[in-house]
């Protein structure tokens, strides 16, 4: 296939002047698809067809599908990964607080709500997806906390923080027990501070 010069472009492949916004029409899409059909059931080839896009040029940018959920990933959890910044490099013993109600922030806002919860449904539904999921959030999540911590392990301790967190999103947005569902944000924080807090600094 010939463009206007003349010149070849391979099937698949866009104009350089094209790929920056094609790339990211892809990968918006791709965050869609998987928000709303879960990894098993989406595909590379429904993620280019939603795109206007030949499947050739996902494989391109992204590689497999479990690539392009990785990439996926990223964007819908960009505030969360946002954590260690977010602590800052303030005294250890406000750090439990800190977490915890940057954590409820993310969770409170609808915006972020939404692809950060269909994301966790997929990693839970499906063992590649949890494997991803993992690799993401232990490398740039948690080991960045953990390094703060001075114990030997500062590890073990951010994943006990971090279960207890998710636990009370899981039980307040997905399960919605009440009256964990209904209560009023400060007040969760306010409770489960002190118990993140315990996990990373206690005895």
């Amino acid at each position: 296939m010939s463009d206007a010069g003349g010149a070849t472009r391979r099937r698949g492949r866009p104009r350089r002047t094209e790929s920056g916004d094609t790339r990211d029409r892809i990968l918006v899409t791709a965050r869609e698809e998987f928000s709303e059909r879960g990894y098993e059931k989406t595909s590379v080839r429904g993620i280019a067809k939603a795109a206007g896009v030949d499947p050739a040029l996902v494989h391109h940018y992204f590689g497999t599908k479990e690539q392009v959920f990785e990439a996926a990933i990223e964007v819908a959890f960009a505030p969360a990964l946002r954590a260690p910044e977010a602590i800052g490099e303030g005294p250890l013993d406000g750090i439990g607080e800190q977490l915890t109600r940057f954590i409820m922030g993310v969770w409170e806002n609808p915006t972020t709500r939404k692809p950060v919860l269909a994301i966790v449904r997929s990693a839970v539904n499906n063992d590649t997806a949890a494997a991803v999921f993992r690799r993401l959030i232990a490398a740039q999540v948690m080991r960045r906390v953990a390094a703060r911590l001075e114990s030997p392990d500062a590890e073990l301790r951010v994943e006990l923080a971090a279960a207890q967190l998710v636990g009370c999103a899981m039980l307040r947005y997905v399960i919605k027990v009440e009256p964990l569902a209904s209560a009023d944000p400060e007040q969760i924080v306010a409770r489960l501070a002190p118990v993140v807090q315990g996990h990373l600094t206690g005895p």
